[in-house]
């Protein structure tokens, strides 16, 4: 080996030069050899390498702030997902997963003395009728009005949630029973003002029901006790709150056992019709009866619509319960005309239609194909339906009214004077005749203002070009006082109450007249 050969293999820069690339390879980017004064080719060597690792640690450096700022960007994305995921995007209130989140959260954390988590659900009362008649653009903007009402009535340390729909719901941390009941009934207060959106007047009640939170209770249970009061409110009509107790949980559970079995009596033969006369004063004979149904249960024996109607309204078997009510009425009327003896007399049927039957596209094809069935002309059938379902319906409801109309069937309204609207829409409508509620005519004999009142609403009725059935005759003075200001058609139990159809048919075989007089 050459002297020359044998100084560089024993220069200590090529044990630097080994070390530091050893270094680097390792990840020890901040490695640095140094450089001797020889600046020979070892030297230049271990300076490309030096330049080589400042690169390499530029690049690392980029590289660690470019993920850091993706490790950002991904735990801003996360958390925004997050919240998205538990706020309602219309009124940037909590949701449905939120409050169940909050709930069981509260439910863990002991008690403070007598004060304990509550729980407020509530829902908006004719909030349907503002979409329909308004549009949805109003109706989303009537729930970010609500939102912010009800975010002002509460606390600080309350929260609020949207459930779905028009269901409001506020978690009510650390309060006495007094305590939550007094928010509640300051969130209604504030539901009843007017609201002003886009130069409509709106008004939408509330519903409440109340839970406060008890030992041992799950958030399932509390969320399923505070809507049973929501309602039992609702079902009380007057927008108050309700307060859970034992007694409402019973009465869901019986409910929903008469759910099911309602179910059974539409499908099987469970349901009967009652028949009650509507007479003409002047000749006392009888012009059309009025069919309504009953349940004839098998272990309560016979209920009563007021109490079946509104579950099947509530559960959409309304449609089914009319359906079964139209054919039977118009299918026994038949049977009435076309006997000898009960065919003399001359008289129409009338029957109840709920709103839900105005909602249906196929309701009037219903009422051609029953009509049609029975081989009877459609002058003879009358449908009453209550003021509140025409006032406050929609297009849908008008056509279907027309339709109706056209068909050649009479309609009237029924409870008429309970205070709903102008009988100017009423003149609109396309309807024959009004049905006076009872109430008009219950003070007579003891309010002396009464008699010029109910002459003036029938007059007001006949200048409105309508007809008029007067309810709850229960004297003879009534019905004679009736007559002597030109009233001419009535119905009540001085005549006659409900009838089964073979009690009902026996007094048309040999009777002309009403009352019956024995």
């Amino acid at each position: 080996m050459s002297e020359e050969n044998s100084n560089a293999a024993s220069d200590p820069r090529l044990g630097w030069l080994l070390d530091g690339i050893v270094r680097l390879a390792a990840g020890d980017l901040n490695t640095r050899i140094e450089i001797s004064d020889a600046r020979d080719e070892i030297d230049a060597v271990i300076m490309g390498t030096n330049l080589l690792a400042e690169d390499l640690q530029i690049v690392y450096e980029e590289l660690e702030q470019r993920v850091a700022a993706r490790t950002r960007q991904l735990h801003e994305a996360h958390r925004e997902m997050q919240h998205m995921a538990m706020t309602d995007p219309l009124t940037g209130l909590h949701n449905r997963s939120a409050f169940a989140a909050a709930l069981a959260e509260s439910l863990d954390r002991d008690p403070n003395g007598n004060q304990r988590p509550g729980i407020l659900l509530m829902d908006m009362n004719g909030f349907k009728g503002v979409n329909d008649s308004l549009g949805h653009s109003i109706g989303d903007k009537v729930l970010e009005t609500v939102a912010a009402r009800i975010s002002a009535a509460v606390r600080e340390e309350d929260m609020v949630a949207r459930m779905g729909g028009d269901e409001f719901a506020v978690l009510l941390q650390d309060v006495t029973p007094a305590k939550a009941a007094s928010i509640g009934n300051r969130i209604l207060a504030a539901m009843d003002d007017p609201m002003e959106i886009d130069g409509q007047h709106v008004r939408c009640g509330a519903s409440m029901g109340l839970r406060m939170a008890d030992p041992g209770k799950s958030a399932e249970e509390l969320m399923m006790e505070a809507d049973i009061a929501m309602y039992e409110s609702k079902a009380d009509g007057r927008g108050k709150l309700k307060v859970f107790d034992a007694d409402m949980l019973l009465a869901r559970q019986l409910r929903n056992q008469l759910v099911g079995e309602l179910k059974e009596a539409i499908a099987g033969s469970q349901l009967v019709l009652y028949y009650q006369p509507i007479i003409r004063l002047d000749t006392r004979g009888i012009e059309g009866v009025e069919a309504l149904v009953r349940w004839n249960h098998p272990t309560r024996g016979m209920i009563m619509p007021d109490e079946f109607i509104p579950i099947a309204e509530e559960t959409g078997m309304i449609s089914d319960l009319g359906g079964w009510v139209l054919r039977t009425a118009v299918e026994q009327l038949q049977r009435w005309r076309s006997d000898p003896l009960t065919g003399r007399h001359d008289f129409n049927m009338r029957i109840n239609v709920s709103a839900a039957d105005l909602q249906r596209l196929e309701f009037v094809e219903d009422v051609r194909e029953a009509l049609t069935s029975a081989g009877l002309d459609p002058s003879l059938l009358v449908l009453e339906l209550t003021e509140s379902a025409v006032i406050q319906g929609n297009d849908l409801d008008r056509y279907t009214l027309n339709s109706l109309r056209r068909l050649g069937i009479e309609m009237e309204i029924d409870d008429f004077g309970t205070g709903y609207s102008s009988i100017d829409y009423l003149r609109r409508l396309p309807v024959h005749a009004v049905k006076v509620d009872r109430t008009l005519l219950s003070a007579l004999g003891s309010d002396p203002a009464q008699p010029a009142l109910l002459a003036a609403v029938l007059q007001l009725i006949r200048a409105c070009g309508l007809g008029a059935v007067w309810e709850g005759i229960e004297t003879a003075e009534q019905a004679d006082f009736l007559l002597s200001i030109g009233c001419t058609s009535g119905q009540g139990y001085y005549f006659s109450r409900p009838l089964p159809e073979a009690q009902l048919t026996e007094q048309l075989k040999h009777h002309k007249t009403w009352p019956i007089q024995d």
